[in-house]
């Protein structure tokens, strides 16, 4: 079977793992920061269900999460669940606990001082975190949810467990079918251009971050 042969259907397949990834970094992006805020909260119910959250979907596996939205999930509530949508739900929550963690790390790493100073100005604690302190550790954070991205296309492959129609599910299955192990080298060749043009943007956006800061101080 030639690669020509082979790139039609894993190019099908590349569609669903790209569609996954966007899904997923859409929703849990945003999803980690009012978590990473809930950890650092003030009040106690808060705070244990954000820590308690991130640290279920921190310490059990992706791979298990995914059977448990798509198996076990639909059996207890009784409703019937697609596998992109499960797989979609289980990736969110699981990089959102991710980016949380990340975030919290770069918010705690501002100064005190920064929120002493937006006090004697009279900013409120709400007005100071949204306004000074987020701003500030957002480009602190920058670095390792890049990674985190990278991570991401390298964990789509997991949905397969699923049965979802992803790159990788539809290789092992050309590999079932045809006995070559073709599809698995032409798979990896689509994932590593896929790998390489998120490297290029995710660098992209450092570099401009870093211009930024320069050109602020």
């Amino acid at each position: 079977m030639s690669f020509a042969e082979l790139f039609p259907p894993l190019l099908t397949g590349a569609k669903i793992s790209i569609a996954l990834f966007a899904a997923t970094l859409v929703l849990s992006l945003p999803l980690g920061l009012p978590i990473a805020l809930g950890e650092n909260s003030r009040i106690p119910p808060l705070r244990w269900i954000c820590k308690a959250y991130v640290f279920v979907f921190r310490g059990t596996p992706l791979m298990l999460q995914l059977m448990f939205f798509y198996f076990f999930f639909p059996f207890v509530m009784g409703w019937n669940i697609e596998a992109f949508p499960a797989a979609v739900l289980a990736f969110t929550l699981n990089y959102a606990a991710y980016f949380a963690e990340i975030y919290r790390g770069g918010i705690n790493s501002i100064d005190k001082g920064q929120y002493e100073a937006a006090h004697s100005l009279g900013l409120t604690r709400a007005q100071t975190t949204f306004d000074i302190v987020i701003p500030q550790a957002l480009r602190v954070v920058l670095p390792p949810v890049s990674n985190e991205i990278l991570v991401l296309i390298k964990d789509t492959p997991l949905a397969s467990v699923i049965s979802l129609g992803e790159m990788m599910r539809v290789a092992e299955g050309t590999v079932n079918r045809t006995g070559s192990l073709m599809p698995y080298a032409a798979a990896a060749l689509i994932y590593l251009a896929f790998t390489a043009v998120a490297t290029v943007f995710v660098t992209y956006v450092e570099k401009r971050a870093s211009r930024y800061d320069r050109k602020e101080a």
